[in-house]
């Protein structure tokens, strides 16, 4: 028997911001496109440093080994075998965006430095730098500072290093700003395109920076610090849960150094000047790049009106049945609608808020916030219920990772318009997203509302692949609004009937339902256990899979992300197939499908197989009862399991396997499920023909 029972949780999630590199160096992929996966790639792995490395970091501090909770491997060991993976990823991404330049040049796209500037450019970067860049600019000279600078971990820096004409050295920091796009297009001659980084204007313009210095020689070299980004909560119970976030955000840009990436280019004096100064020692992720840090820069390098260049965008399919222009209330009443974004509209969602919103005989609307959009429509339509008169109850979670200062803004923005407010419970996160509203009809309340697997965000609607679930099932809202009265007085654990809700039920009631996967199997009937999901690593889980498999059950996975489960070890999880897809939307959606021997059940969730999920988090999972719906559910998941282009292979190897052709035509999932969608209309549209 296979000796390694898991695959360690961080070198998974490398493993998978791997496969995203592989999309920036995929030669079927769009130039632009690719570069954008560059940017994606450099923003997983600075989130990634500042909570998972940063996590770890303190475990090894604090002197525990850590292997209880890191499935066998030490936290000093960790850290280092992390340090290694990343620095060769770098690398490797580093020789990525060196071809795709290179490619770009075939197109006429021309990413210049200082030293290429033409005449015209350099008069153009005259006035850029005069009316935008110099404005913006904060530099410091450091050597003479009693207290060293805080360096945020969202922003690149240029060190800069002076040689004086008395051989005195001197050095600086210039702060690369964020409130202007980090790429500059340069006026052209010909019909080439040239795109220079305001890195390189601040170079060019050194001299006139540093001119009031007598110097020999000026040189600048870009570095870019990581901190640990977790939020320490205060116990002070006189200050409220706003306040406790507020202070815990602002904290955190003194949290401590995580990793610091350096040109490597740069002067050893310089760089060993910044480490003493930032306490920055060997235990520390120290990373050698290249001339250019902050890639995730690279999502919003500009299109330069080359759509060419870019991934075709696919209109949003309309939901048969369902209109923008009707009421969405009527045909919920009808009968249930899933819709399934971005194939589909997020408007739907929007749209029966809206409806809510301006409807008298709507008397509440009670919604779970996770992450919003930068301008909510979301948050537009819950101030204007609250306008109308609905009593308007949002539980919004003030610990939405990196979008605490966004939630902290549209709460305070909430409080003012007279909207009730929940702020979650001590040690719960609240990741559910649900929303339930109540109508007075024929002098009775009858509810609606809408369950679904990802965010209340119609920004990245349009990106991440999710489900969601509208409906007049009265069984299902009840629960819903239990979920709501547990928020507010949450010493009382409710019974569901037909929704499964963590911290209380989730991980008990998936185990019952592979048990009874798993007496199926052993009495001899056929059946089966189909899960998608984001990210698997709680080992009980797993463990509980492995039981399956080994009762002859067969298990296919999709898991875009995390997957600790090792498959296809005889003895193990023979009968356990693991694959990933990785393309040009984020699948974050949640489907849990188990045969039942024929009868089969449908899930959807907010909820990964995480122990963050099934124990310490408000999730839930709704189970499918419209047959049309389970189908559509069904036949998504299989669509993608039947993919053969942007599909890996889960393996110990941890090599991003893809799936072989093996002779059959190209399969791409994600432009099958568009397909789907768009057949699904042409059907509907060919009846009436077919009628008449």
């Amino acid at each position: 028997m296979y000796e390694q029972k898991y695959i360690d949780r961080e070198k998974s999630w490398l493993a998978f911001n791997a496969r995203v590199l592989q999309e920036a160096a995929d030669s079927t992929v769009p130039l632009l496109d690719r570069l954008r996966f560059v940017g994606i790639f450099s923003n997983n792995l600075d989130e990634f440093f500042r909570v998972r490395y940063a996590a770890i970091r303190r475990l090894s501090l604090s002197g525990i080994s850590g292997e209880k909770y890191l499935g066998g491997i030490s936290a000093h060991q960790l850290i280092k075998d992390i340090t290694e993976i990343v620095i060769q990823q770098q690398s490797e991404s580093l020789r990525i965006l060196g071809n795709i330049e290179a490619e770009l040049e075939s197109e006429n796209i021309f990413i210049v430095n200082e030293t290429q500037i033409t005449p015209k450019q350099e008069c153009f970067l005259k006035d850029f730098y005069n009316q935008k860049l110099s404005p913006e600019l904060v530099t410091i000279i450091l050597n003479d500072l009693a207290v060293f600078p805080i360096l945020k971990d969202t922003l690149g820096y240029l060190a800069v290093r002076l040689e004086l004409a008395n051989d005195e050295v001197r050095y600086a920091l210039i702060e690369i700003p964020k409130t202007i796009n980090r790429f500059v297009v340069l006026p052209s001659d010909d019909d080439k395109q040239y795109v220079i980084l305001i890195d390189d204007v601040i170079r060019f313009k050194l001299k006139n920076i540093f001119n009031i210095f007598d110097y020999k020689s000026v040189s600048a070299h870009m570095i870019k610090i990581t901190r640990d980004a977790q939020l320490d909560i205060d116990s002070d119970l006189s200050k409220s849960m706003l306040e406790k976030i507020a202070s815990s955000v602002k904290d955190r840009r003194i949290g401590e150094p995580v990793r610091f990436i350096y040109d490597n280019l740069i002067e050893e004096d310089t760089l060993q000047f910044f480490l003493d100064k930032m306490k920055i020692v060997e235990t520390d992720s120290i990373i050698p790049g290249g001339r250019y840090h902050n890639r995730r820069d690279y999502m919003s390098f500009p299109n330069l009106g080359r759509y060419d260049l870019l991934y075709k965008p696919n209109e949003p399919m309309p939901v048969p049945g369902l209109s923008l222009e009707g009421s969405i209330l009527e045909k919920i009443s009808k009968k249930d609608y899933l819709v399934h974004a971005p194939y589909q509209s997020f408007s739907y969602l929007t749209k029966f808020l809206r409806e809510a919103a301006l409807d008298p005989k709507v008397t509440s609307i009670k919604i779970t916030l996770y992450r919003l959009a930068k301008n909510s429509q979301v948050i537009s339509s819950l101030i204007n219920a609250a306008k109308n008169g609905k009593r308007v109850v949002v539980q919004i979670e003030l610990q939405a990772r990196f979008d605490e200062a966004s939630n902290i803004s549209y709460a305070e923005q909430m409080q003012m318009e007279g909207i009730e407010l929940i702020f979650g419970m001590k040690g719960l996160k609240v990741h559910s997203k649900i929303c339930v509203i109540e109508r007075l009809e024929d002098g009775k309340n009858r509810r609606y509302g809408f369950i679904s697997t990802g965010n209340f965000n119609e920004s990245t609607a349009k990106i991440y692949t999710d489900v969601t679930l509208l409906t007049c099932h009265q069984g299902i809202l009840k629960d819903t609004s239990k979920i709501f009265e547990f928020f507010d007085i949450n010493y009382r654990v409710h019974r569901y009937k037909h929704l499964i809700v963590s911290p209380h039920y989730t991980r008990t009631k998936f185990i019952k339902l592979i048990d009874r996967e798993i007496l199926h199997a052993l009495a001899g009937r056929k059946t089966h256990i189909k899960l998608k999901m984001n990210s698997l690593s709680d080992f009980k889980m797993i463990d509980k899979l492995y039981e399956a498999s080994n009762a002859g059950v067969k298990i296919q996975l999709q898991v875009r992300g995390i997957c600790c489960l090792i498959p296809g070890i005889p003895g193990m999880s023979e009968n356990i197939e693991a694959i990933s897809i990785v393309d040009n939307y984020l699948e974050h959606s949640r489907v849990y499908i188990f045969g039942n021997a024929g009868l089969t059940e449908v899930y959807i969730s907010s909820a990964d197989f995480m122990t963050r999920n099934l124990d310490a988090r408000v999730e839930v999972t709704c189970p499918i009862y419209d047959l049309e719906i389970k189908k559509e559910l069904i036949d998504n998941f299989n669509i993608g399991w039947k993919g053969n282009v942007k599909v890996r292979y889960h393996s110990y190897k941890l090599d991003n396997k893809y799936k072989p052709k093996n002779h059959h035509a190209p399969f791409r999932a994600q432009f099958e499920t568009y397909k789907y969608y768009q057949n699904k209309v042409a059907i509907l549209e060919e009846v009436p023909q077919k009628v008449n």
